[in-house]
């Protein structure tokens, strides 16, 4: 079942502008009735694929029979303790590749953006300097000469870390199954259609770790977390602290997807939008300035903490317009076929 919510303008967050904004409907979705096959599970696929078609946005509810609790807060406190290590045991386990995207991404070693070449990042790199944000990534478990660099040699806490992490990734991976089933079938197509396209898990549990922030140190809105970007894969599932930041940029312009305990924001990437031939949308979003509380007028802003799970189809897949998106009327398929992982290593080299 889904509920409305409406994100506000950037302001501060209030319960009262949640709730009285319409322009940018964020709906509230659980994942409960897609684990099973009750009366409410087509008309949650519905509203999954209604979220998808328009804001390209949701927050997902009632996953704890998945990821529970406990494992996410692990999952937090191990990612500020990793951060806080020595920058000299971070950068012994230092981001290599982008077909690799495993590994320790320093400050200023990556820019997200929408440039789909070095280039037209570099443009972005001097009009807005770099983003202000470290970062791990982590990939499927043995994958043949793309290992993950863990920590786990180093100390017990390394090795905690490492098992801690590789149960989430397996949680959410599994959560990534279960959106797919629940796309497809609000798409009108049998539930286990994406099955194929996700055995492999070619996903990234990327955490990321933005430090505090002196007063006047995002220079009047010039600097900003994570830069203005669509994300590349399939879904992406976002766990965030309560710090704010996060924005979804609208006709309008730009407004706050503020945190919800008990929620993951939830947004369509680009390859599932090019699947869809663009009937599910890939929204652009960013990570600047959050509003500032009590004494932050004075001390700047605090360190902001926040986990991605990037879901994408498996490597080894061609993605073309999926049926019933172009045939006939609907004009045609908009977009070639293309790889899926030779897609999201050309996106992700343009940034680094």
């Amino acid at each position: 079942m889904s509920s409305p919510l409406a994100l506000a303008p950037t302001a501060a967050p209030s319960s009262q502008a949640l709730n009285s904004e319409p322009e940018l409907p964020i709906p509230l979705i659980s994942l409960q009735p897609l684990l099973t096959h009750s009366p409410s599970t087509l008309e949650t696929a519905k509203s999954l694929l209604s979220a998808f078609r328009t804001s390209g946005f949701l927050y997902l509810t009632e996953f704890s029979s998945i990821i529970p609790p406990s494992l996410l807060a692990s999952v937090f406190e191990q990612s500020a303790r990793f951060f806080a290590r020595p920058q000299t045991q971070k950068d012994g386990l230092a981001w290599t590749t982008a077909r690799s995207n495993r590994g320790y991404v320093c400050m200023g070693r990556e820019k997200v953006s929408q440039g789909m070449s070095k280039a037209d990042v570099a443009k972005e790199r001097e009009h807005g300097g770099e983003d202000l944000k470290e970062s791990f990534e982590i990939g499927r478990e043995f994958e043949e000469g793309h290992e993950n660099r863990w920590p786990d040699k180093m100390d017990v806490e390394g090795a905690e870390f490492k098992l801690t992490m590789l149960g989430f990734f397996e949680r959410c991976k599994e959560v990534h199954a279960v959106l797919m089933r629940g796309i497809a079938l609000g798409m009108g197509l049998d539930a286990g259609f994406f099955e194929d396209y996700v055995t492999m898990g070619d996903n990234t549990l990327r955490l990321l770790h933005y430090p505090p922030v002196a007063p006047g140190g995002f220079e009047g809105g010039k600097r900003v977390r994570a830069g203005a970007h669509s994300d590349y894969g399939s879904v992406t599932l976002l766990f965030q602290d309560q710090r704010g930041g996060l924005q979804v940029e609208r006709p309008e312009g730009w407004v706050d997807v503020q945190p919800i305990q008990g929620s993951i924001v939830v947004n369509a990437g680009d390859l599932l939008a090019r699947w869809s031939n663009d009937l599910i949308r890939s929204t652009k979003h960013r990570v600047v300035e959050p509003p500032l509380k009590g004494r932050e007028v004075e001390d700047g802003h605090p360190a902001r903490y926040s986990v991605a799970y990037f879901c994408n189809p498996d490597f080894d897949k061609r993605i073309e317009a999926l049926p019933g998106t172009w045939e006939g009327e609907k004009g045609g398929k908009k977009y070639e076929g293309v790889n899926s992982g030779a897609y999201l290593v050309q996106r992700l080299s343009a940034t680094y």
